[in-house]
């Protein structure tokens, strides 16, 4: 146990580069031998960090990753984890809307999807009459334990989502939604047959490599990747690690956030082969054993979300 610590806590600074991760597994027992815990404040760029990661080993077949909706509810990741019978990971994951407390990306829980891509998006301003039509991304593990990310066309006739696995570029018309066939003309989709999945965006690595897709999913406008914010991310190693990131932020002097490149490069130096940005912002927020990591950037606290990633 003791080496196992050892060469776990070697792979992470020897990846890292300009992180120093420290393991801080002591906080937040009971953990099982599969799932460790780190804690960064060095510096990014030269400006104050925090930030911690979970690495779970997908192998372990006694660790269940699951999904839970709050079916037009919005619940802090706390209530979940009572509402859940206190699991051992709680992470917030989809974009969402505040109206209807909707999420926005795909959620999928025991194999059935609890929620869709939305794929049409409305112009603005003289644009009011066209539609921006976009692939959104997502991460999803099979009943195998194998991880993937994907970008997806969903709808609530077809039992499971299609997927390409390369990024598919949005398109804009007049024509408010575009019926199934026309969509997955767009790309080669497949059917993709998962457990459990979660839709954010937008991918961040793809091959091991920094690859942002933020042109396709059209996540963020303008210049918005290179803002400074908290973050939710996660990504999967080819030796089957999942690894699950939370960066604080919007705090002066403290830990100020990151930008999507810099999230991108985090994950890149933990060893991530495919990796993807989640809801950030006054969302981000990471408890295990019920315990937060980060603090989260919202003055009332926890936000609450309609959905949750959770490991039991």
């Amino acid at each position: 146990m003791k080496y196992l610590l050892l060469l776990t806590c070697f792979f992470s600074l020897s990846a890292s580069g300009q992180w120093n991760w420290k393991n801080v597994d002591t906080a937040f027992q009971p953990l099982p031998a599969s799932v460790h815990v780190f804690r960064t404040d060095d510096l990014t760029d030269g400006k104050p960090n925090i930030a911690y990661y979970v690495s779970i080993d997908l192998t372990d077949k006694q660790r269940t990753v699951t999904t839970q909706a709050g079916n037009g509810k919005r619940y802090t990741p706390t209530q979940y984890f009572e509402q859940e019978g206190k699991p051992l990971l709680v992470m917030n994951c989809t974009f969402f809307e505040f109206v209807h407390n909707s999420n926005l990306n795909t959620v999928v829980k025991d194999g059935r999807m609890a929620a869709y891509q939305v794929h049409s998006i409305a112009g603005r301003g003289k644009d009011t009459l066209t539609y921006r039509h976009v692939f959104g991304s997502a991460i999803g593990i099979d009943k195998k334990g194998r991880a993937d990310i994907a970008w997806l066309y969903t709808d609530s006739s077809s039992k499971y989502p299609y997927a390409s696995q390369s990024p598919v570029a949005s398109f804009r018309d007049s024509v408010r939604q575009h019926t199934k066939k026309a969509m997955l003309a767009k790309a080669d989709f497949r059917k993709w047959k998962m457990r459990t999945a979660t839709g954010g965006g937008p991918v961040l690595l793809q091959d091991g490599q920094v690859h942002i897709t933020n042109n396709e999913e059209l996540k963020f406008t303008g210049k918005a990747i290179d803002d400074k914010h908290p973050r939710t991310a996660i990504g999967y190693t080819k030796n089957n690690q999942l690894i699950f990131l939370v960066i604080e932020g919007r705090f002066p002097n403290r830990a100020e956030g990151a930008t999507l490149t810099q999230d991108a490069n985090m994950l890149q130096q933990l060893g991530c082969h495919e990796a993807m940005n989640l809801d950030g912002g006054g969302s981000s927020c990471l408890l295990i054993n019920g315990k937060q990591t980060i603090t989260p950037s919202d003055r009332e606290g926890q936000r609450a979300v309609p959905a949750v990633l959770i490991v039991r």
